[in-house]
């Protein structure tokens, strides 16, 4: 109700105030000739109608359906004549309900119909059906452009942004422009943000894509969002005869079974365009954004994010973050398939490259085999000592500053919509390590965990190639928690591969290098939590899920760090997406719905957030 009186006092003053529309210049004459204000008189006006529909009076259900009938007759005309008809199911509805209260006035007895309390609570009902923002109508309008909004994605998706490979920097562009021309459309100010050209290791400097930031609004009462996503995409093949790839084109989007199948379609693609359309709603709806926007949007976010520090300390220093209250990434996703969810936690990474050389070049295994202590027996036996049969890391003392698990948060992962066997399925795992729910989430998310990743620099093409490598680079990563401090852990690593190398009693050169980010948690109880988790119950109608996530997203940290204000994590992809992996998919309804709880955010926030809040 709140809502709803507060949405109709901004229409009543916006009406009253356009002095070219008949209402505005009908005030003005009052305010002109009475020498009161347009907004006295219409308090005055609008007390008097109160309290005749507050009293019995014969006629307050001819006042009543005055106020009901003439301005909705007239936005309706003028929706009709309208070229974009953006309204049309909002009037619809209005004159569906209309007529059902008109039947129910009909056969209602003649003395309740004269009851006080009933004509004006009536009238309220039907003026908060007048105000976009408290019927939802933006809701409505997602429903009406959903094959738009899919042949939106496949123009997305049909962009080859694949940040890893320097021949698809024209492709990073174009998706840069692509979307600057989306937000462009809406009025948003946006530019094209440069960062200095990286060096690789060989000497050579490599030019990165821009950080396209962009701003909506500027009212220094409302909210100010800060919006992150990324345009980049990992690489990406059609299955043939050699390789295991996707099952599609993966630059095509193809819609099967309600899913939305294309590389990025999930990751990030789908999300950074449900944050585009439900704005554009906005904007073709004439209904006024609930909050200011200010938008971040990378291209080498699956490339390890490169020079978006630089912008992001740049803009800092100029002040572009001043006025930004929150941040929100829409990154991650939904700990299951079915119930949304909302995150307050990520774990760190602790990424190691182990490299063991035996010769300078590569040697003949029929000729050198047998002679030399070879590189990739070292290496497998090292990486094969990091973690043992059931996922413990082997390495000493790396458990020793893990936080001990208490009833409170046990208790967390109990009640979170999980199955085990579900999620065993939707995977392919024919076994997992724990089959108890909160032991396999707890496992994912609050513990460490040591996976391996690959070896470069041995053969693997096809065909029967004999050959010793000179020099092989072991890489694998370790999941860090909270209270584990990344530079430690890495000198764990480094001793640990180090003794092993030692024990083994191997002559071959042994290099270990680490590079580290830290974890992220955060408080579930902070305003810009809240209004994530009404959003999602006003959308999807369920208590979401709190979890934390098993991954890194370093840009979390550096949102914080350079706005120094709250960052939500609130994913709209299932778990199933298969991001990075063959066959990435988006649900059509997480797309679509998706939409609808972001615009349901931009409310919350407006209702939750305190300007200047720390």
């Amino acid at each position: 109700m709140e809502k709803i009186v507060h949405s109709i006092c901004m229409d009543v003053v916006n009406a009253i105030n356009d002095d070219s529309a008949l209402v505005g210049k009908l005030f003005g004459k009052i305010e002109q000739r009475s020498g009161r204000s347009r907004y006295q008189a219409a308090i005055v006006l609008a007390g008097v109608i109160c309290m005749l529909l507050a009293i019995y009076n014969p006629a307050v259900k001819l006042l009543c359906d005055l106020i009901c009938i003439v301005y909705p007759v007239m936005k309706t005309l003028a929706e009709m004549e309208s070229i974009e008809k953006s309204k049309c199911k909002q009037w619809m509805f209005y004159w569906v309900i209309f007529g059902l209260f008109t039947i129910f006035d009909l056969f209602a007895g003649y003395d309740f119909l004269f009851i006080a309390i009933y004509w004006l609570p009536k009238c309220i009902f039907f003026l908060s059906l007048f105000t976009p923002s408290c019927f939802g109508v933006e809701t409505l309008y997602i429903d009406e452009h959903v094959s738009l909004y899919v042949e939106r994605l496949a123009e997305a998706v049909a962009i080859e942004s694949v940040s890893a490979d320097k021949a698809k920097f024209g492709e990073l562009i174009r998706m840069a422009e692509w979307t600057k021309n989306k937000l462009e459309l809406f009025g948003t100010v946006c530019e094209l943000v440069y960062p200095k050209s990286k060096q690789l290791d060989n000497g050579e400097f490599v030019k990165l894509p821009p950080v396209l930031l962009g701003q909506l609004g500027s009212d220094p009462k409302k909210v100010t969002l800060l919006i992150y996503g990324h345009l980049d995409v990992q690489p990406a093949e059609k299955a043939n005869n050699f390789s295991d790839g996707w099952d599609t084109e993966p630059f095509v989007l193809v819609e099967k079974d309600g899913k939305l199948y294309g590389r990025g379609s999930t990751d990030d693609k789908g999300p950074v365009i449900a944050w585009i359309n439900i704005i554009e709603a906005f904007h073709c709806l004439k209904i006024e954004m609930p909050v200011n926007v200010k938008f971040c949007f990378e291209l080498m976010e699956e490339s390890g994010s490169v020079g978006l520090e630089d912008v992001l300390r740049c803009k800092k220093d100029e002040g572009w973050f001043q006025d930004v209250d929150c941040a929100c990434i829409s990154d991650n996703y939904w700990v299951g398939t079915k119930k949304p969810c909302i995150t307050y936690g990520l774990r760190g990474l602790c990424y190691t490259n182990v490299e063991v050389t035996c010769c300078n070049q590569d040697l003949h295994s029929g000729v050198f085999g047998g002679s030399v202590h070879e590189a990739m027996s070292d290496l497998i036996y090292l990486l094969d000592n990091l973690v043992d049969k059931n996922g413990k890391i082997l390495i000493p003392k790396i458990y020793d500053k893990v936080d001990p698990l208490t009833e409170k948060e046990r208790k967390r992962y109990e009640s979170i919509d999980f199955d085990c066997e579900s999620y065993r399925k939707s995977i392919g795992a024919s076994k997992l390590l724990y089959d108890n729910k909160a032991e396999l989430l707890m496992h994912r998310w609050r513990y460490p965990s040591l996976s391996i990743h690959g070896i470069s620099g041995a053969f693997s093409g096809n065909g029967e190639k004999t050959v010793i490598p000179c020099k092989v680079t072991g890489k694998f990563s370790i999941r860090l928690v909270p209270s584990q401090n990344p530079e430690e852990i890495a000198h764990l690593v480094e001793e640990y591969i180090k003794k092993l190398h030692n024990e083994r009693g191997s002559k071959n050169k042994c290099h270990v290098h680490s590079s580290f980010g830290p974890h992220w948690l955060t408080d579930v109880d902070h305003p810009n939590f809240l209004a994530g988790r009404q959003a999602i119950r006003r959308v999807y109608q369920v208590e979401p899920d709190l979890t934390r996530e098993g991954g890194s997203i370093p840009v979390t940290l550096a949102l914080q760090k350079y706005t120094g204000k709250n960052v939500v994590l609130l994913p709209i992809g299932a778990a199933d997406d298969m991001a990075h992996s063959q066959n990435e998919k988006f649900n059509k309804d997480n797309y679509i719905l998706g939409m609808k709880m972001l615009g349901a955010y931009f409310y919350e926030l407006a209702e939750h957030i305190i300007k200047d809040i720390p």
